[in-house]
Protein backbone atom coordinates (compact mmCIF):
# COMPACT_ATOMS: atom_id res chain seq x y z
CA UNK A 1 0.00 0.00 0.00
CA UNK A 2 1.22 3.47 -0.85
CA UNK A 3 1.57 6.02 1.93
CA UNK A 4 -0.83 8.92 2.05
CA UNK A 5 0.56 12.45 1.67
CA UNK A 6 -0.01 12.97 5.40
CA UNK A 7 2.01 9.86 6.25
CA UNK A 8 4.89 10.97 4.03
CA UNK A 9 4.84 14.44 5.61
CA UNK A 10 4.72 13.02 9.14
CA UNK A 11 7.62 10.64 8.48
CA UNK A 12 9.65 13.35 6.75
CA UNK A 13 9.17 15.95 9.47
CA UNK A 14 9.90 13.34 12.18
CA UNK A 15 13.21 12.45 10.50
CA UNK A 16 14.03 16.12 9.90
CA UNK A 17 13.35 16.90 13.56
CA UNK A 18 15.66 14.08 14.64
CA UNK A 19 18.45 15.25 12.37
CA UNK A 20 18.04 19.00 12.66
CA UNK A 21 15.32 20.31 14.97
CA UNK A 22 13.25 23.10 13.46
CA UNK A 23 14.72 22.64 9.96
CA UNK A 24 11.32 22.11 8.33
CA UNK A 25 9.92 25.28 9.89
CA UNK A 26 13.03 27.29 9.07
CA UNK A 27 13.01 26.28 5.40
CA UNK A 28 9.24 26.81 5.20
CA UNK A 29 9.63 30.32 6.62
CA UNK A 30 12.65 31.18 4.46
CA UNK A 31 10.90 30.11 1.27
CA UNK A 32 7.38 31.36 2.10
CA UNK A 33 7.54 34.41 -0.13
CA UNK A 34 9.11 32.74 -3.16
CA UNK A 35 8.45 28.96 -3.05
CA UNK A 36 6.03 28.16 -0.24
CA UNK A 37 5.80 24.46 -1.17
CA UNK A 38 9.56 23.87 -1.27
CA UNK A 39 9.89 22.78 2.37
CA UNK A 40 7.12 20.27 1.74
CA UNK A 41 9.03 18.82 -1.22
CA UNK A 42 12.10 18.41 0.97
CA UNK A 43 10.13 16.91 3.83
CA UNK A 44 7.92 14.61 1.80
CA UNK A 45 10.32 13.35 -0.84
CA UNK A 46 13.88 13.71 0.47
CA UNK A 47 13.12 12.76 4.06
CA UNK A 48 9.75 11.00 3.96
CA UNK A 49 10.49 8.83 0.92
CA UNK A 50 14.28 8.56 0.68
CA UNK A 51 15.61 9.02 4.23
CA UNK A 52 12.61 7.04 5.48
CA UNK A 53 13.68 3.85 3.69
CA UNK A 54 14.72 0.97 5.94
CA UNK A 55 17.93 -0.29 4.30
CA UNK A 56 20.26 2.32 5.89
CA UNK A 57 20.32 3.82 9.36
CA UNK A 58 20.17 7.61 9.65
CA UNK A 59 23.84 7.60 10.68
CA UNK A 60 24.77 5.84 7.43
CA UNK A 61 22.60 8.18 5.40
CA UNK A 62 24.37 11.13 6.98
CA UNK A 63 27.76 9.67 6.02
CA UNK A 64 26.69 9.45 2.39
CA UNK A 65 25.05 12.88 2.47
CA UNK A 66 28.11 14.55 4.00
CA UNK A 67 30.38 12.91 1.42
CA UNK A 68 28.11 13.85 -1.49
CA UNK A 69 27.66 17.46 -0.41
CA UNK A 70 31.39 17.82 0.18
CA UNK A 71 32.18 16.30 -3.21
CA UNK A 72 29.87 18.56 -5.19
CA UNK A 73 31.46 21.54 -3.47
CA UNK A 74 28.61 24.00 -4.01
CA UNK A 75 26.46 23.39 -0.95
CA UNK A 76 28.37 24.72 2.06
CA UNK A 77 25.26 25.73 4.06
CA UNK A 78 23.65 22.34 3.52
CA UNK A 79 26.93 20.57 4.30
CA UNK A 80 27.13 22.39 7.63
CA UNK A 81 23.58 21.36 8.53
CA UNK A 82 24.27 17.73 7.62
CA UNK A 83 27.57 17.65 9.52
CA UNK A 84 25.70 18.79 12.62
CA UNK A 85 22.94 16.26 11.92
CA UNK A 86 25.56 13.54 11.58
CA UNK A 87 26.84 14.39 15.03
CA UNK A 88 23.27 14.16 16.37
CA UNK A 89 22.87 10.61 15.04
CA UNK A 90 26.13 9.22 16.36
CA UNK A 91 29.04 10.38 14.23
CA UNK A 92 32.03 11.74 16.10
CA UNK A 93 33.90 14.83 14.98
CA UNK A 94 36.85 12.61 14.15
CA UNK A 95 34.64 10.49 11.88
CA UNK A 96 33.29 13.58 10.10
CA UNK A 97 36.86 14.74 9.48
CA UNK A 98 37.79 11.28 8.15
CA UNK A 99 34.80 11.33 5.77
CA UNK A 100 36.01 14.67 4.43
CA UNK A 101 39.62 13.51 4.12
CA UNK A 102 38.40 10.41 2.24
CA UNK A 103 36.58 12.49 -0.36
CA UNK A 104 39.88 14.17 -1.31
CA UNK A 105 40.81 10.97 -3.17
CA UNK A 106 37.68 11.06 -5.32
CA UNK A 107 36.56 14.70 -5.41
CA UNK A 108 39.93 16.43 -5.12
CA UNK A 109 41.87 18.25 -2.45
CA UNK A 110 40.13 21.62 -3.01
CA UNK A 111 36.72 20.04 -2.33
CA UNK A 112 38.05 18.34 0.80
CA UNK A 113 39.77 21.51 2.00
CA UNK A 114 36.60 23.55 1.56
CA UNK A 115 34.53 20.87 3.28
CA UNK A 116 36.96 20.76 6.21
CA UNK A 117 36.57 24.53 6.57
CA UNK A 118 32.78 24.04 6.72
CA UNK A 119 33.24 21.30 9.34
CA UNK A 120 35.34 23.67 11.41
CA UNK A 121 32.50 26.23 11.27
CA UNK A 122 29.90 23.57 12.11
CA UNK A 123 31.89 22.40 15.14
CA UNK A 124 32.48 25.98 16.33
CA UNK A 125 28.77 26.79 15.99
CA UNK A 126 27.88 23.76 18.09
CA UNK A 127 30.51 24.71 20.68
CA UNK A 128 28.98 28.18 20.97
CA UNK A 129 25.55 26.66 21.58
CA UNK A 130 26.82 24.11 24.12
CA UNK A 131 29.93 25.41 25.91
CA UNK A 132 32.16 22.63 27.20
CA UNK A 133 31.11 20.19 24.47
Amino acid sequence: MTDTPDQRRARGTRILDELHPDAYGAVKEAMADIAPDFADFISDFAFGDIYGRDALALRDRQITTIAALAAIGTAAPQLKVHIQAGLRVGLSREQVVEILIQIAVYAGFPAALNALAVAKEAFAELDEKTPGA
